[in-house]
Parts: C-alpha cells; structure tokens; sequence
C-alpha cells in the first residue's frame, strides 16, 4: 500500500495512483468531505510515489491485513530523503522573519544567520586587482630590421629602409663617387670655442678659416659673437680629389643689430655689413597684484627674471606681505630691444613701482655704474639687517669655550656655521674685499670692508673666490666652505669687528643706504621723469623695417634642400 508517517494533523502515506481507490473508499467513509477527497487525490504521472494528507476520519477502517510497502526504485528514495530532510530543516527554523518577536532568543538566532551569510558572500567576493599585461616584445637587431625593410621614407631625406638586393655582375663600379657641386651646413659656435675651429669643423680649410677670422675681427671682435651664433656655411667644388672644399659664402648673425656676409668674388672673400634696424624703447607692463603679485605679472607678460628682480628690489625698500594688497597695481619697466627683422631681446630690470591706492607711491629705479636702485627721492635702496654668509645652522657662539683643538678656554670671538664642504660663502653686505689668502690658525680666509670702521672676516675656506681689493655686493660668492688651518672638520668661522674690535655678529643690526646729490641728484630726476613716460605695451608692437622686404613663398621641392645642422 505505502509507507506512512504521523503528523500533528493526521497521517501522511506515500501512494501509488493505482492505490488511490483502494485507500478512498466511499462506502466506508461515506461522512468524509468530498472536497477533501478530491483535493487529497489530485492527478499523478503514472508510476510515480506521491504524498497525501489524510485526516482521521478519512482513514479506512478494514480489518484486512495491510502491508506498508517501502521505496524501492532510486527515485522513491530520493523522494524519501527530500522529505525527511525537509521536515529536519521545518524543526531548526534557520532563517526566522526578522520583523517578528525583535529581541527573543529566536530573533538574535536569525540575526547571527544573516551575518554570517554575509561573510560568507563577502569572503567570496570576486578579486578586483588588475590583470597582469602581457610582455612587450623584445625587439632585437634581426626584428628591427625586418620592421626597417616595410618602412617607407622618402629617398630625398637619405632613407635606407626597404628591401635590398644584393649585387648583379650588370653592376659596374665607379672608379670614384662623385660629389656634390656644393655643400650647405649650418654651424653652431659652442661655448668655449673658437670661430676658426668651428669653421674647420665643418670643412672650412685652414687658410679660408683664417682669412674669415681676420674679415670679421675688422668688424666686431670675435669675442663679442656669443655662444650659440648659428653660421650658415656654403661650400664649392673641390679643385683637386682630396683636397678641401674652397669657402663660397658665409652669412650669421654677429649681433643683435648687424649681420655679416662673406662671399667669394673673384677668388677672394668679402666681408659685407647688414645692419638691422633695432628700436630700444622699454617694456613696460602694468596690473593688478591680486591674489599673487608674482602670478599677476608672469600674467600680463613680464619674464621670470624680470619679475624675481622686481621683488628682490621691492623687498628691500617695503614689506610685502604687509604693504601691498590685491587692490594695488605694480608697475614693472624692462630694457627691451626689438629688430626690424622681428627677434626681441629682454633685459634687466629699470623701473618698480607699486601705485598702492592712496598711500605714498614705490618708485625705485636702476641707476649708476654699480647697477643699485634709488627711489624717486634720490635715496639708494635700503637694506635691514644681514643676511647668512651660508644657509647652515650654528654649531658655536660668540664667547669662551674649550678650543676642541688646543684644548684649553679661550675666546672663541665669532659665529661657527654648520654647512658642507664646498658649500658657498657670501657677502653678508656690501664691502670691499681687504684681504684673500692664508690668514694662520683662519686657514684660507676673506676679508671684507663694509665702511663705517665695520668689516668681516670668513675663515677656513677650500677655495678663495675674491681677490683683494675688488668690490663686493651683498649675497656675491667669496668662497667655498671647508677645513683649513685649526678645524676639526668642514664649517665656516665668521667674525665681525667693529673699529678692530671683535663683536657678537648676531648683535649688529647693519644699514646700508646711498643717497644722491647735486648734479647727479638732477640727471637721475631727469631719466626717471622720462622713463616714465613709456606706454604700457608700446614695446610690443612690430617694428616696419625702413625699407620693406618681399618675401618669396616657399616652394615643397626648396625645403629638401635646407641646411644639414652641425654643433
């Protein structure tokens, strides 16, 4: 018949469709429910063990023997185990409704489920770091010239890509290459290098190369033409198989306002002068400072250079982090040349001014021999206080100590500055240079002459840098720091006397101030007075040349044949 468990409800028995008959009977269970019946006997696909709920009265009562037939095939052991297992996982109740009984046993069971599920996933969560990519190929000689060979250059720049062939017996050899009518180079004067050894470098024999350097030094000295000068340099035929090429022409740029071209006529070499017309008129650039007065005037077109000389001036003469505000306007005038041929050169700097709304106007312009910027009143920049001879923290101060070396207290009269060896020394301030040498216990040593019965003295230097009497300005380098003389090791020792009298360097607070006077008082007015009448931007327009120039257009076939470039 089936086998058959006990539930709370009734029994359960696992029938067979043929079965089905036999187990609802209605002559016996005649009071049954019909719809019961019928819901408890649905449809089944033939041979196949199904389960029905039966209640108590629906279970027949025959006094026959009956016999609970167990699964035999695999398929109703399968059914079996499904539903024993079923009613296993009905009694652990793994995954209880979380919105019911909040905060029971049960609820804080459910809840550890659902964290630990979450682990799970994220612990198998998949990896995201990158793949690694393949390897680039290695590309050796034999695969560089494969890819060479399906190149495609043009023959008119020396291409030597493409297939090769070797050679036929229909190849004949020339009994010598033939060359070139001429030869185009344009050469580059290097640093350090001399302007007939450039020429020779190039191909230029020996005698041309002297006779050109003797054309040009009636001109300008040829130390005057500064590194870097290209030289366009034409060769001839050569009269005789390996001798040098005769020189045909030679044209450069010897300054900024003249040219000069050597030609050959009639066998000699003629120097020829171009001048070029140049205007001289100053740069002057104006704006707002804004958020950064630096920013601001790289802005509105000023050179790096020009404006680090433009603060290095004002911050000598005003505070600016205080004294100037976004609202004020710096007014900047730099030397500026322009030719007619349309190069420009920009110089150092002439005029700072800050027009701070208002307030006193900072005028200060370059004026003198010594380079040094006055204000508009004639008084010469002034400069507060001194600055380190070297950027190094001090190891030893102004007073008695124990001479690490002669081992007894002593007066140690200066300041030791920590620093490596070879590191730059300079000026605190303006001065002379009154002594640079060995000095005894000092090693190599400077001193300087600052006027006003002031001076100084830097000792233990590797390398001398001045020599005496020469003028000094404030931050120029003197020396190198190192050890010579009574030194454990590289600092330097920096003194100062006042009236020959040994004092604390870290006690003087030192001015430097110039002031103008009398004639020189009146020019200065004078030249200021008209730099300032130079337009903001004036400089930037074209120069017209006087006499106008027809520019040919280029043709595709000319640029095959420009200069080859040599250093």
């Amino acid at each position: 018949m089936g086998n058959q468990a006990c539930t709370g409800r009734g029994i359960r028995i696992f029938v067979r469709p043929q079965q089905e008959s036999a187990l609802f009977n209605p002559r016996k269970n005649g009071q049954a429910d019909a719809a019961g019946s019928d819901d408890a006997a649905a449809s089944f696909d033939d041979g196949q063990w199904r389960t029905v709920a039966l209640t108590h009265a629906q279970i027949v009562d025959d006094e026959r023997p009956q016999i609970i037939q167990r699964a035999g095939s695999l398929a109703e052991r399968f059914d079996e185990w499904r539903f024993s297992a079923s009613e296993k996982l009905e009694k652990l109740d793994l995954a209880p409704d979380l919105a019911e009984s909040i905060g029971s046993g049960r609820w804080f069971r459910g809840l550890g489920t659902m964290i630990a599920l979450s682990a799970v996933a994220l612990a198998m969560w998949p990896d995201v770091s990158p793949l690694e990519a393949a390897p680039a190929m290695e590309i050796d000689e034999t695969v560089r010239d494969e890819f060479r060979s399906q190149m495609i250059m043009p023959l008119a720049l020396g291409a030597d890509s493409g297939r090769h062939m070797g050679a036929t017996p229909a190849v004949v050899e020339l009994a010598s290459a033939p060359e070139r009518p001429s030869l185009d180079f344009v050469a580059t004067l290097a640093r350090g290098d001399s302007f007939g050894r450039m020429l020779q470098r190039a191909g230029v024999g020996s005698s041309d190369a002297q006779r050109v350097s003797e054309l040009i030094a009636r001109s300008i000295p040829l130390s005057d033409i500064e590194s870097g000068t290209q030289v366009d340099i034409t060769l001839g035929r050569r009269p005789a198989p390996g001798e040098a090429r005769p020189l045909d022409a030679i044209n450069f740029r010897a300054r900024f306002d003249l040219a000069l071209q050597i030609d050959r006529v009639d066998g000699n070499l003629s120097l020829k002068r171009i001048p070029i017309q140049v205007d001289d008129t100053p740069l002057r650039i104006r704006g707002k400072v804004g958020a950064s007065l630096y920013r601001s005037a790289r802005a509105a077109g000023a050179p790096a250079s020009a404006v680090q000389q433009y603060l290095s001036a004002l911050g000598d003469q005003i505070d600016l982090d205080r004294s100037v505000r976004s609202t004020d306007t710096f007014d900047i005038i730099i030397a500026h040349r322009r030719a007619a041929t349309g190069e420009r050169q920009a110089g150092k700097l002439l005029y700072a001014g800050v027009d701070r709304g208002g307030q006193a106007k900072t005028q200060l312009m370059r004026w003198g021999d010594d380079g040094r910027f006055y204000e508009a009143s004639g008084v010469g920049e002034q400069r507060n206080g001194l600055i380190a001879p070297v950027p190094g923290p001090i190891s030893s101060r102004f007073g008695m100590r124990r001479h690490p070396i002669l081992g007894y207290r002593r007066m140690h009269s200066g300041l030791d500055f920590r620093a490596g060896s070879g590191t730059p020394i300079v000026a605190v301030t303006d001065a002379r240079v009154s002594g640079a040498g060995r000095m005894g216990g000092c090693g190599n040593a400077v001193r300087l002459d600052h006027g006003g019965g002031l001076s100084t003295r830097y000792c233990h230097m590797s390398r001398v840098a001045v020599r005496a009497g020469q003028s000094v300005r404030r931050g120029q380098v003197i020396g190198y720091v190192g050890s010579t003389g009574l030194s454990t090791g590289p600092h330097l020792h920096y003194e100062m006397y006042r009236n020959g009298r040994a004092v604390n360097p870290a006690s003087v607070k030192f001015v430097t101030r110039a002031q103008l006077s009398g004639a020189d008082l009146r020019k200065f007015r004078e030249a200021l007075a008209a730099l300032k009448t130079v337009e903001a931007g004036a400089a930037l327009t074209d120069l017209k040349a006087d006499t106008p120039v027809e520019e040919e257009p280029v043709r595709e076939i000319d640029k095959l044949t420009q200069p080859k470039k040599i250093s």
